[in-house]
């Protein structure tokens, strides 16, 4: 009795030693991850600019804010719809916050233009934030007045509650890694660049 007991001790150390080894026998619980989506203009940038920021995950362009089920491009481009190209941004909250995003979103657009951007008219084209729920309303609102107070000017920006977003057709989805080099002709064709530096100087981001 008193050997097996012994052996039973000796089994359950080995065995705590290997789990121990092997980080708990357990797989590290994936991060918990959240969205958001931001409408900047043509969602190539929009996508290419979120892409940069460390925490964020993967995004996705599309169309959000008109009533139309299943937008395709050409009736989103073509306005009527009452969508706006938006991006689907999915981030870890542990690495950056909503309200990082927020800001960083803020200088890579116009936040002037009511009209479109950059040279994409149209309100297709329109920023805004889609905010799901009281507290990112409250982040958006509050970074938006700062942006004003900031540039001396209205912000023509939305914040719009978060509705249904239908992903762009695939040969939108990154774009600017596909086709990089139409892809920054295209962005400097369009004034992108030089309008962020006339608005917000060096603190322009892109």
């Amino acid at each position: 009795m008193r050997r097996l007991l012994l052996f039973a001790l000796v089994l359950a150390g080995a065995i705590a030693l290997l789990l121990r080894a092997s980080g708990g026998g357990l797989a590290a619980p994936a991060p918990k991850l959240a969205a958001a989506i931001f409408a900047g203009g043509c969602f190539w940038c929009t996508e290419a600019d979120f892409d940069k920021i460390p925490g964020v995950i993967s995004t996705v362009s599309g169309y959000s804010g008109g009533k139309l089920a299943n937008p395709t491009y050409e009736q989103v481009s073509a306005g009527g719809t009452g969508h706006i190209e938006a991006v689907r941004v999915v981030y870890d909250p542990a690495r950056v916050s909503y309200a990082t995003l927020v800001a960083r979103f803020f200088r890579t657009v116009d936040p002037l233009d009511g009209g479109g951007q950059f040279c994409d008219r149209g309100s297709q084209y329109r920023t805004a934030i889609f905010v799901a729920g009281a507290a990112e309303r409250k982040v958006a609102e509050s970074t938006r007045r700062r942006a004003a107070a900031l540039l001396g000017k209205p912000v023509a920006t939305l914040i719009l509650p978060a509705g249904r977003f239908y992903p762009a057709e695939t040969y939108h989805q990154d774009y600017y890694r596909k086709n990089p080099v139409p892809y920054r002709y295209y962005r400097w064709r369009c004034g992108r660049e030089a309008r962020l530096a006339a608005v917000w100087g060096k603190s322009a981001g892109h």
